[in-house]
């Protein structure tokens, strides 16, 4: 995609397909930095990551609705896997959808780090570590500070998966990352660099553990971090939370229009003096008994207010210019205060509750987070109660945590994915916060199946791995939820996918003996899958939502698959026999007909089912005489 687009800008740097690096620099004239040192974060490995992030996989998400629950109406997604390997099956059916990402990623502490050193080498390293391929398996290691590349390492682990992530976001998306200090300073300069300094919203201070933590070796850390950054700052008008009812009780006066508080029109801060902004000063005149202000000097309006620091007398500015001042005339008022022990005139701006379209305001975010709720012992707590008082995880986030992230997104239809989803706090929190508010978010959570020791409260409670505690979790949660609001009508369920290698044979040729290759590859697709399985992965070719809605109908004794109300009819059928053709391609146009849908269908059958060559013609020309054109076959 990349290439298209500098094909489309700069046709003249490619010949024969390749792109001329000094005839592209030639085009951008004094864009290009061809010093040979230069500003940015580089560790041993960063180009095979980049690399690893462009790299297809070969890998397919196989559906599993026997650890679903509500498979049928649900749309949100839990997928087991790693993550990288997961990231790069979501791109098409999620590119550009996703407005908000939370991940918990490992802190790079020399202990919990189990991404395998070869983690690039992709889906068979994944297969191997799980026991999928290798009776052995891919032993999972840590990342200890004596290690000689200890930062490269995570570093190399964490810039694909970013760089993939970005790709999912809406323009107006964001991304929220947990991190404490080992590796805060690296992963903002690796965030600069993928998703650029000017989409910087906030690095959040969470006061984690009042207590102090004592494992550093020369204080008590009490706070850890979330960093945010955006998609594109432009696409974001703003980042609020709901007031506190102490913020609320601020709005003590109340007109005509509502309640207000007042807020001081003298600038208290930034370029402040009369020097710096000179026109930002001028005069406003009040009327001491109806407390109206004027521009300009009339009977009433006679008592002139200037915009001067008291404590120094130096000449100061106003925070809005004359222009707008005298088109909100009705928005500022003037009080005496009391200042040296005499009573003066002030100007002030009416600041409503309300929003102007009869919801209360928001605020923006402060920087430290040090509410009670967020502590992350409420996390442990919350996991606790849900399992009868076991701690099956370590170190949970707190809910609240991140149901605070989603007000921030102020979106109540959003996608939210968590592709380091632990003990899936994401999932718990979007559907508390959709109980709350009745919005319909969706969350889509994404896990690596580490292995739970076995002597773990965890393993002993039958949850085999990490993946499976989020699910559980969630199930907790949702029953939970189901019994404090029985009148609660949203989606409580999820979707379980596992990753896999490809439903779809590898073309891996026995030179010794082709004919025998040959004839095992006329079925290409393996034998040891369901049609589900192979559904799946079309979706997903296809760039289709895996939450989409299925519907089955028996046509001329073969199931045929509508996807989306007819945006896809599909046919897995093993065998068509040539006098089934017609009646088969008879009966899928009168349902499509009946389906009637807005846009293109396309209709896909098993290529091998077909007796013979005709028989697929002669099937394709039927639907392609009633107008459905786009017929495929896998």
């Amino acid at each position: 995609g990349n290439i298209e687009q500098f094909k489309t800008l700069f046709p003249e740097a490619f010949t024969e397909g390749k792109l001329d690096f000094d005839v592209l620099k030639q085009l951008l004239g004094g864009a290009v930095d061809e010093r040979e040192e230069k500003y940015g974060l580089n560790w041993p490995g960063k180009r095979r990551a980049r690399q690893a992030a462009l790299t297809p996989s070969t890998g397919t998400l196989r559906p599993c609705p026997e650890d679903s629950v509500d498979w049928d109406t649900t749309r949100n997604l839990m997928i087991d896997g790693d993550n990288l390997e997961v990231l790069k099956l979501l791109r098409r059916s999620f590119t550009g959808k996703v407005k908000l990402i939370y991940i918990d990623p490992p802190y790079n502490t020399g202990k919990d780090f189990v991404y395998p050193d070869n983690y690039t080498e992709g889906l068979q390293t994944y297969l191997e570590y799980t026991g999928q391929v290798d009776d052995e398996g891919r032993k999972f290691s840590t990342n200890p500070e004596t290690y000689g590349r200890f930062h490269s390492k995570w570093l190399n682990m964490m810039y694909p998966r970013l760089k993939l992530a970005r790709n999912l976001l809406a323009e107006e998306g964001m991304i929220f990352i947990s991190i404490d200090d080992n590796e805060a300073a690296n992963l903002m300069k690796l965030m600069d660099e993928i998703f650029g300094e000017d989409n910087f919203a906030a690095q959040f201070v969470i006061k984690s553990n009042p207590r102090g933590s004592q494992s550093n070796t020369f204080s008590a850390s009490v706070h850890e971090y979330v960093l945010c950054y955006l998609k594109e700052a432009q696409a974001v008008s703003a980042m609020t939370i709901s007031l506190s009812e102490d913020m609320v009780e601020e709005y003590k006066y109340e007109d005509d229009k509502g309640k207000y508080r007042l807020l001081g029109l003298r600038l208290r801060g930034g370029a402040w003096r009369r020097e710096q902004r000179p026109l930002l000063y001028f005069p406003i005149f009040v009327d001491p008994k109806t407390e109206s202000i004027s521009l300009s000097r009339t009977a009433h309006h006679t008592y002139e207010v200037l915009p001067i620091k008291p404590s120094t007398g130096e000449d100061g500015t106003w925070r809005w210019g004359q222009a707008k001042v005298s088109k909100d005339l009705d928005k500022l008022i003037a009080k005496k205060v009391s200042r040296d022990g005499m009573e003066v005139w002030d100007v002030f701006q009416k600041d409503y509750v309300d929003d102007g379209n009869g919801d209360q305001r928001g605020t923006k975010a402060k920087t430290i987070w040090d509410e009670k709720e967020f502590n992350y012992q409420n996390g442990t707590n919350e996991v606790k109660a849900l399992f009868g008082g076991k701690e099956v995880f370590d170190f949970p986030k707190p809910v609240a945590l991140i149901k605070r992230m989603l007000e921030l997104a102020s979106d109540e239809q959003a996608i939210v994915l968590d592709f380091f989803a632990g003990s899936c706090t994401a999932a718990h929190a979007v559907l508390e916060l959709n109980t709350d508010d009745g919005g319909s978010r969706r969350f889509l959570c994404v896990q690596l199946p580490e292995p739970c020791d076995e002597s773990s409260p965890a393993f002993k409670a039958g949850l085999k791995n990490i993946a499976e505690i989020g699910h559980e979790r969630v199930r907790r949660a949702a029953k939970k939820i189901r019994e404090e609001k029985p009148m609660f009508a949203g989606d409580l369920g999820f979707r379980v996918f596992k990753l896999a290698s490809s439903n779809i044979q590898v073309w891996e040729p026995n030179r010794d003996d082709l004919p025998k290759t040959l004839e095992d590859s006329v079925e290409h697709l393996k034998t040891d899958r369901t049609e589900q399985d192979i559904l799946f992965e079309l979706l997903l070719k296809l760039g289709l939502d895996l939450a989409v809605p299925v519907e089955d109908k028996s046509i001329a004794g073969k199931t045929v698959h509508n996807i989306g109300v007819g945006t896809l009819l599909v046919c897995l059928a093993e065998q068509i026999a040539t006098t089934e053709v017609e009646p088969l391609a008879l009966g899928i146009v009168a349902w499509h007909q009946q389906l009637a849908p807005a846009g293109e269908t396309s209709v896909v059958f098993r290529d091998s089912a077909f007796a013979d060559d005709v028989s697929k013609t002669n099937l394709t020309a039927i639907l392609q005489q009633h107008g459905l054109e786009n017929v495929r076959s896998l």
